[in-house]
């Protein structure tokens, strides 16, 4: 089973494929280690971090496609997170093996900017994370450019029948709920 967890940065992703992957007993993978892959390996590929999440998923997609096609052959059992799928790109492969891709999305559309904003760089100290350095208006423009990325994507997600799950307030509350589901028996 692929448990495939998307959405915008600071959603809780990585948070939820760790519990998950650790409660499975199952590899996790990040698609920001990829992604960075082709930025420091391969820049001639013109896939890298400074391209917005969209721009990321159209460009990898036809590798991530192929890449989860091998790893369902194989019948892997994988977490996989990362900003770099999108719902209208995942939701063919996710109806060709619905018995072996359980996909959701994670995201903030209407999230205090300046508490977010408090809450990464709170993060950010703590962790070995790529914000640490960043300005407070840097910060606050990213979290900006991710409500507009999360109410993409829940749009997407609606018009595709995809689940959704808002972490703008009760944040792991929506992590609980988002865990749930994708490691319910149904899509």
């Amino acid at each position: 089973m692929l448990y495939i967890i998307s959405g915008a940065s600071r959603s809780g992703k990585t948070l939820m494929a760790k519990r998950i992957a650790a409660e499975k007993g199952i590899p996790y993978l990040s698609l920001d280690w990829i992604m960075m892959g082709f930025t420091n390996g391969i820049p001639e590929y013109g896939i890298h971090d400074k391209l917005f999440p969209d721009v990321i998923a159209q460009k990898l997609w036809s590798f991530l496609k192929a890449m989860f096609e091998s790893m369902i052959y194989v019948e892997t059992d994988c977490v996989i997170e990362g900003e770099a799928i999108l719902p209208e790109l995942i939701k063919d492969l996710q109806q060709k093996y619905p018995e072996t891709i359980k996909v959701c999305f994670l995201g903030y559309t209407e999230v205090h900017i300046q508490k977010k904003s408090d809450e990464i760089r709170a993060f950010s100290h703590q962790k070995n994370d790529w914000l640490v350095d960043k300005s407070d208006a840097y910060i606050i423009d990213h979290v900006e450019n991710m409500i507009a990325h999360s109410r993409l994507i829940k749009q997407s997600c609606n018009e595709h029948k995809l689940q959704y799950f808002d972490t703008s307030v009760n944040f792991m509350q929506a992590l609980d709920e988002a865990k749930k589901f994708i490691l319910s028996d149904t899509n």
